[in-house]
């Protein structure tokens, strides 16, 4: 992979998708071709899966079927948009990925992180990003937000109980733990536009370590 593969996690309401809308703006302007994209989706056929995931009447979907669905997800999305682009060079700026799943059905749902891992070592075939963002945000706030915010869809991963979300977040700080040089926590309850610049100086500085950038924009 020639580009630079970089993801975007945290709990529901932390504010990723306005921060990648607003960074791929930021990053044209600098003259670097970037890609945003979001899982599961990106593409028809995950955008499909999506559907099924994310459908407010689908309470009975066994864990294990979520997150199998996840990989599958992830599978088209990855050979068919997320590779294809970092063979062209470009930054792909992707909202979720593999520490969605571990945290959600790995931790959250209880089925594992290893096993979960496993289902996805099988999907992604070594395709890992290159560094991560994991905004970090209280989940009660979180939730606040996404209930301020009339234009957000409010899918059935929103509507599980308060303990969830906090199991949830107990997940990305263990998977922080485990892998430390490829995760960066963002404290994503300060304003937007403090989270932003801290965000972006993290980025900024990747990309000018790996010669896509001259110097910070």
């Amino acid at each position: 992979m020639s580009g630079l593969f970089i993801t975007l996690e945290g709990p529901e309401g932390a504010g990723k998708t306005t921060f990648i809308e607003k960074l791929v703006n930021d990053l044209a302007e600098a003259g670097v071709k970037a890609l945003a994209t979001r899982e599961p989706g990106g593409i028809e056929i995950a955008e499909k899966i999506r559907t099924i995931i994310l459908d407010k009447e689908h309470t009975v979907m066994d864990p294990r079927t979520e997150a199998l669905l996840y990989a599958a997800a992830r599978r088209q999305h990855l050979t068919e948009k997320v590779l294809p682009a970092l063979q062209e060079g470009k930054v792909v700026l992707c909202d979720r990925f593999i520490d969605s799943s571990l945290a959600y059905q790995g931790y959250a749902r209880g089925i594992g992180i290893d096993e979960v891992y496993s289902i996805n070592e099988f999907a992604i075939q070594g395709a890992m990003p290159d560094v991560t963002l994991y905004f970090d945000i209280d989940p009660e706030l979180g939730l606040r937000r996404i209930a301020r915010n009339a234009g957000r869809e409010v899918n059935r991963l929103d509507l599980e109980k308060i303990e969830f979300h906090h199991k949830v977040r107990e997940g990305y700080h263990l998977l922080i733990q485990r892998f430390p040089d490829r995760i960066i926590l963002i404290d994503a309850a300060a304003p937007f536009d403090v989270v932003y610049q801290n965000a972006k100086k993290m980025i900024e500085s990747r990309l000018v370590q790996e010669g896509i950038l001259n110097k910070e924009f």
